[in-house]
């Protein structure tokens, strides 16, 4: 397992070994010893699994209390994955980083808490999986607008055809109003 920095620092691709025969294959996911030996010492309390279709944007999501540090996978397809960071104090706040997650590559992506995450649909359909540090509290969650232009994200989107969003996500606020972590 290989834990390359991406350019925020805090947030990991996780490129793990795959070991393949004409049976299959077999990887690991996770392993506390090696996560620690790479600084991240979460604890997962919960883990998600989302199926979508070609052309779905679910974020940018955030809890601003009972933040979730979040380690995402895609079982099937591929999405392009995305981290921004809303710690205020943080030198890359407002910056993001995205990574192509898909069944094919086997890549994690480990976003710490302190960001906001969303991804978008490139395959026919997606299943993500992520396991989170903290529980699910609606009461807390907030939406950060995908397209907002102060954070510039270069969503790989498919050419003629606006994502396709949750009614939350359509009413989601740009950095510049939204509550961000001190």
């Amino acid at each position: 397992m290989q834990f390359v920095p991406t350019k925020i620092p805090d947030v990991l691709l996780i490129q793990p070994k795959v070991f393949e025969d004409p049976r299959g294959f077999f990887l690991e996911t996770y392993r506390v010893d090696r996560f620690a030996g790479s600084g991240i010492h979460a604890q997962f309390v919960q883990e998600n699994h989302s199926a979508s279709r070609q052309g779905v944007l679910r974020g940018l999501h955030y809890q601003i209390h009972q933040a979730q540090g979040k380690l995402v996978r895609v079982m099937a397809g591929e999405v392009f994955d995305v981290a921004v960071d809303i710690r205020r104090r943080s030198p890359t706040f407002g910056q993001w980083v995205g990574a192509r997650l898909s069944q094919q590559n086997k890549f994690q992506i480990w976003i710490p808490a302190g960001f906001a995450h969303g991804f978008y649909v490139l395959s026919d359909s997606a299943e993500v999986v992520y396991k989170t540090t903290d529980y699910y509290a609606p009461e807390w969650e907030r939406s950060m607008l995908w397209n907002d232009p102060q954070l510039g994200i270069e969503w790989p989107l498919l050419p003629n055809a606006d994502p396709i969003l949750s009614v939350k996500d359509l009413q989601a606020k740009p950095l510049a109003e939204s509550e961000v972590y001190e």
